[in-house]
């Protein structure tokens, strides 16, 4: 067939260049891009809100490094999933929100979805956002946001078409052109950068989220080279717990600093050492700064490069490691002093947020070595970011950049279904506070309707925990956060998922082991004094 309406076009398109789920939810000014859906062979995800298609989309792209595509309508639709949109752009993770709109709004006014700049409102959270006037130019859009997504920083885009459009007959999407290589540049690793640090007594790589794909890479370099090394927190597992040189994913700790000016070269490869890596303004460095990535604007960033390297991270590191060959330096650094470190660093935080290093720890033991976690704006997650040791990279997700609340579920439920091989589930698992789970708890019902074996588990402390610790340093009598929770079983119950609740870190461990194992979602209701009740 060559000629389909232009809604069934886009999703057999989608289909020819790769996609296989789709996220969304129909009304009456997109139904026509789900004229084609079935006929394609897509699957599509049922959201009960558009905010938890986003967060699904979301948790699909990081679980499977392909863009996660969603459906919504006008107006509305398109303000729900702003907040995802803007969580996978601060996050960088590739994600395409296909809307319709309104044919005309400049002279008519009071029409249903209504909103004065649609495409504009959308640019605010996404690296573009385009409105196609003809079925020529959607098919342009879509091919492009796909290849922008394989060769340079993976963001969230917006392709908006008129309802007339999506309505009226179109000819048949081009064929796929030929895969873009990825962004790279030809490196010279024999020139300035390998000299800076064959000769240095201290080299330190910071490894960001843009390294994961370099984890073959990067252990071998640093072994050479013996040097000591940083994750973000999105690029924990990169490096692993037993290089000796690690000091883990502890930027944040303000003594980090004094580590990082003991390094006479340092190399920050695929990260923005943004604030939300450092939560503080300077990195700490007294030496030259070598940053490499793929986004010119991190080269010429406040931290000041002394060496840019325009590059992607894993042709960056083999390049390295290939110039290293037969090398092999002894540095300066201490595997004592960085396990000491370390350790200083992990009574920090048990001590600023007692009862949750002990609960990660049964967590740990509990949960398979592949299993992937999704989780929300939570103390829990606060505190085990910085010393939860990973198995393997991309395999711990959490709204960093944009912080909103409500991600871990719908997140999760997206990478549950990214991980699906044949009729099998990798274990996947959802930690939210039970705050910010009743953000997007209505999603629970999607996992339940397609029987995803998720574990949900809801850290409870009653309250706005971390809000009121914040009101409480600056000296404002805390005020609106505690809540009235539900009955986080009983609700369970009501949507048809499994529930436990655990009273200490044994039985925590074993709920945890049977939920895995269970045909559909459960949620275990964790109290925060649970680790005091086990004791």
């Amino acid at each position: 067939m060559t000629q389909r309406p232009l809604g069934a076009q886009i999703s057999h398109m989608l289909k020819d260049r790769g996609v296989d789920v789709i996220f969304g939810i129909p009304g009456v000014h997109n139904q026509e891009m789900y004229r084609g859906i079935e006929e394609a062979g897509i699957a599509h995800v049922l959201a009960r809100h558009e905010q938890g298609a986003g967060f699904m989309a979301d948790g699909y792209a990081r679980a499977t490094g392909r863009p996660g595509v969603a459906y919504v309508i006008t107006g509305p639709g398109l303000c729900n999933i702003m907040t995802p949109m803007g969580q996978a752009y601060s996050d960088s993770v590739p994600m395409l929100v296909i809307s319709s709109c309104l044919d005309e709004t400049a002279a008519k006014r009071g029409q249903l979805h209504q909103m004065k700049d649609q495409e504009g409102a959308a640019r605010t959270v996404c690296d573009w956002s385009e409105t196609a006037r003809t079925a020529e130019a959607a098919y342009g859009l879509i091919d492009r946001a796909f290849k922008e997504c394989q060769t340079g920083r993976k963001r969230p885009k917006s392709i908006i078409a008129p309802i007339a459009l999506l309505e009226a007959r179109a000819p048949i999407f081009p064929v796929q052109a030929g895969r873009p290589e990825r962004v790279s540049s030809s490196l010279d690793v024999e020139g300035e950068v390998l000299s800076c640090l064959q000769n240095a007594k201290k080299p330190l790589f910071i490894f960001g989220g843009g390294a994961v794909g370099a984890m073959m890479f990067c252990r071998d370099a640093l072994t050479k080279l013996g040097a000591a090394s940083f994750t973000t927190y999105a690029a924990r597992g990169l490096v692993g717990a037993d290089y000796p040189l690690d000091f883990g994913s502890s930027l944040a700790r303000p003594s980090s600093a004094d580590v990082i000016a003991q390094a006479d070269v340092v190399v920050a490869v695929g990260s923005e050492l943004a604030e939300v890596d450092l939560w503080r303004d300077a990195l700490g460095h007294r030496s030259q700064l070598i940053r490499v990535d793929t986004d010119p604007e991190m080269l010429s960033d406040r931290h000041g490069a002394d060496i840019a390297v325009f590059a992607d991270a894993s042709d960056f590191m083999q390049s390295l490691g290939e110039a290293l060959v037969d090398y092999q330096h002894s540095s300066d650094w201490s595997s004592t002093s960085v396990a000491d470190q370390r350790a200083t660093w992990r009574a920090e935080i048990d001590t600023e947020r007692p009862g949750i290093v002990p609960v990660a720890d049964a967590l740990k033991e509990a949960l398979p070595p592949d299993t992937m976690i999704y989780s929300d704006m939570t103390q829990f997650a606060y505190a085990a970011k910085e010393f939860y040791p990973m198995d393997h990279p991309g395999h711990w997700h959490h709204p960093y950049g944009f912080g909103t609340l409500g991600y871990a579920l719908p997140a999760a439920i997206g990478g549950c279904i990214g991980r699906k091989q044949g009729e099998t589930y990798a274990p996947t698992i959802a930690i939210a506070g039970d705050y910010g789970f009743q953000y997007t708890i209505q999603e629970l019902a999607v996992a339940v309707e397609l029987e995803l074996p998720l574990l949900i588990i809801i850290w409870d402390n009653g309250k706005l925990g971390e809000i009121e610790d914040s009101m409480v340093r600056a000296q404002i009598a805390p005020n609106a956060v505690v809540q009235r929770n539900p009955d986080f079983c009983k609700l369970a119950e009501a949507y048809g998922a499994a529930s436990a609740a655990p009273r200490d870190l044994a039985a925590f461990q074993l709920a945890v082991k049977d939920a895995l194992a269970a045909k559909g979602p459960t949620i275990i209701h964790v109290k925060s004094d649970i680790a005091l009740t086990s004791s």
